[in-house]
């Protein structure tokens, strides 16, 4: 039976490029037609050929999605199919790679296993974010930053209806189980494991004795409010600039469970990619 792929590549065609020849291959052997759209059409100049629909939009009916970049690159794939069911299997072309199945120097293999449906799936929540201009979804992250230039910022929230604390800051973290070795990691926060419910919140450059992480059930609304009476702050979701908190605007997170599926081959664990990455947790002296 025949199935259908979404392509989704960074920003530099000349390191992926090789990559992308061998997955029309193996595609091609495995009855598998692969859809670009007008960007990546452009950015690898690819010409009409069978097995290919170029210059489509996202069509949330495929099969998968391969992603060949770094976790920035995945995690623009999870939010184009955030709550479709399509599995994104991702390709390490940058620094990290966390959420990658496979490495660059793993490529064939990993193209042949995944068209072969050798891959488990791991539900990856998120949060939404509700603004005063929209909505959104972040797979990793939302990060409220004071705007470069400008004084720190003065931050209220509130969880649950219940205001717990108010803080000058250069800016606070709202971070999934996925998202929490990024960002939140280097503001001191928890490492939470893929599977855990519920979200943490982190401070960067909290100007406080005080202040600390806090992991909210996942059932909880938190609230923040910017308290500046001159500057605002700027949002961001998964490291992508969204919008301009302006002065004495809310805003509200919440967790919401089965957005992205992250596909990774057999055997991957959590805790093992966790020392692959970053290294022990603890060692003897």
């Amino acid at each position: 039976m025949s199935k259908t792929a979404t392509v989704l590549t960074h920003r530099r065609p000349t390191e992926t490029g090789p990559a992308l020849k061998v997955l029309m291959e193996v595609a091609a052997a495995a009855d598998t037609t692969l859809r670009f759209d007008e960007a990546e059409v452009a950015k690898h100049a690819l010409e009409p050929a069978d097995g290919l629909e170029l210059g489509v939009p996202d069509d949330p009916g495929v099969d998968i999605c391969f992603a060949l970049g770094g976790d920035g690159t995945i995690l623009t794939a999870l939010r184009n199919y955030a709550g479709t069911g399509v599995p994104v299997f991702g390709v390490n072309y940058g620094e990290v790679g966390f959420l990658a199945a496979a490495d660059r120097d793993r490529a064939r293999d990993g193209f042949e296993r995944a068209l072969a449906g050798e891959f488990d799936v791991y539900p990856l929540p998120g949060i939404r974010l509700h603004g005063m201009t929209g909505d959104w979804i972040a797979i990793n992250d939302v990060a409220i930053q004071r705007q470069r230039g400008q004084r720190v910022a003065n931050l209220a929230y509130s969880i649950g209806g219940e205001e717990v604390g108010r803080l000058r800051c250069d800016g606070l973290v709202v971070a999934t189980p996925a998202g929490s070795t990024g960002y939140n990691l280097a503001n001191g926060g928890p490492v939470m494991a893929w599977g855990v419910e519920g979200f943490v919140v982190s401070f960067i450059a909290p100007h406080s004795l005080t202040a600390r992480p806090l992991v909210v059930a996942p059932a909880d609304r938190l609230m923040i409010h910017n308290l500046s009476h001159d500057e605002a702050v700027d949002v961001a979701i998964d490291g992508r600039p969204v919008l301009e908190l302006t002065p004495g605007a809310v805003i509200e997170a919440g967790f919401v469970d089965g957005q992205g599926m992250l596909a990774q081959l057999p055997g991957a664990n959590f805790y093992k990619r966790l020392n692959e990455k970053f290294g022990r947790l603890a060692t003897l002296p």
